[in-house]
């Protein structure tokens, strides 16, 4: 495939309204229509791309290519929705499931070359290394993306939704939320909820991917 040539931010990843909708395409890409596949890519490739790099560690980015990882993403993606893995509710996109693959891959790939440089090191020595700096770097890992999830789905949310799964996180009860929010402790309590099974939702996502 050729890479798109759009703004690597992915700021104009989203189709005009006359496009078809990720659904649309998923569905197209099941019955084996390639263009579904090729228009997938280029509606998502740069945005991909550029989330790919802001991830790379320096010492990963040595070792790979970004657009490795992207195209492995869209194999592994291609693949199981030809299978009938994946869905896409009507009027939401791909995004976030690309997003949770892709970040597995550089999880991955990452935890890979760690493992290579750390049997290098241990033949050569004969012990265990004191500590264990791939652990650390494996939960600073795990936490980055974690946030990159919770920070999607925040900004998926109307806005005061957002403010009141922020509060939770900064520690602030339910009962303080609703006051410093001026709602009720029930719609609180729905939004944070709706917030837990959003989260759930791609997180085993990720563990299937």
């Amino acid at each position: 495939m050729t890479e798109h040539s759009g703004n690597a931010s992915g700021s104009d990843h989203s189709p005009n309204l006359s496009d078809p909708s990720d659904r649309s395409l998923l569905q197209r890409l099941r019955r084996g229509e390639d263009d579904a596949a090729t228009m997938l890519y280029m509606r998502y490739a740069q945005r991909l791309l550029a989330l790919t790099r802001s991830q790379f560690s320096s010492e990963l980015a040595a070792q790979v290519e970004a657009e490795d990882i992207v195209q492995s993403v869209f194999m592994s993606f291609f693949r199981k929705a030809s299978q009938g893995y994946y869905n896409v509710p009507s009027g939401e996109d791909l995004w976030r499931l690309l997003l949770v693959i892709t970040l597995n891959k550089i999880r991955a790939k990452g935890n890979y070359f760690r493992a290579a440089k750390r049997d290098v090191r241990l033949n050569s020595t004969g012990d265990f290394p004191e500590g264990d700096p791939g652990m650390v770097a494996r939960n600073e890992t795990a936490l980055n993306e974690l946030q990159i999830v919770i920070r999607e789905i925040l900004d998926r949310l109307p806005p005061k939704s957002a403010q009141i799964v922020e509060l939770r996180i900064g520690g602030f009860e339910t009962a303080e939320i609703a006051r410093r929010v001026d709602s009720s402790l029930r719609t609180v309590e729905r939004v944070l909820q709706d917030f837990r099974r959003r989260l759930s939702r791609l997180l085993n996502m990720e563990e299937s991917t």
